[in-house]
């Protein structure tokens, strides 16, 4: 597939069967898009009138959307809980508080782990996902040795197959929490 800003640009799809025809070389406009003629024959040999297919994250903020829900921590900054775009949901970093007081359910990291977890499944439910949408996640820890602990509450919330994961351990996290997890879902 080729990438363009075509989409982002309300472009039309070109037609390459037709444009195969008429030239060996095409170069499409406003995206740097150039390819020769041993490329488009190869192209008309698998399928006589493929479309070209456009690859592109819109800047359009129609596309872009946030998503806000009172039954998780409201964002201690400039941030949103969530962005929908492009048939995903980018969940921000989520705490171990509780929605009601803004405090820590408690400072063990079991507690917190399990609070985190429950707080991402309604930002999830809000956005019209749910853990087992989630594809991608992101742990931060305050302590790579509460790995273990933080492992067999994880298991618990996401099925099979397991989302892609990266745990870090980092100098500090905010409010001295003991783990943070953001993550991605598709819609």
């Amino acid at each position: 597939m080729a990438w363009c800003a075509a989409r982002t640009y309300h472009m039309p799809a070109v037609d390459m069967g037709a444009l195969r025809t008429r030239a060996p070389l095409a170069a499409g406009a406003g995206f740097a898009s150039v390819a020769g003629s041993t490329f488009w024959r190869s192209l008309a040999s698998s399928k006589p009138s493929s479309r070209f297919a456009c690859l592109a994250i819109s800047t359009d903020a129609r596309i872009k959307e946030a998503v806000q829900t009172e039954k998780a921590p409201a964002a201690l900054g400039p941030y949103s809980q969530a962005i929908k775009a492009n048939n995903f949901v980018y969940v921000s970093g989520c705490l171990g508080l509780i929605p009601e007081t803004g405090k820590f359910v408690s400072d063990d990291v079991e507690d917190q782990t399990e609070q985190v977890l429950k707080n991402m499944g309604e930002i999830l439910k809000a956005s019209g996902a749910s853990y087992s949408s989630v594809v991608k996640t992101t742990i931060l820890l305050a302590d790579l040795k509460d790995f273990k602990k933080v492992n067999e509450i994880y298991a618990k919330y996401f099925p099979s197959p397991a989302p892609a994961r990266s745990t870090f351990q980092v100098a500090a996290l905010p409010l001295d929490a003991k783990i943070e997890i953001e993550c991605i879902a598709a819609l």
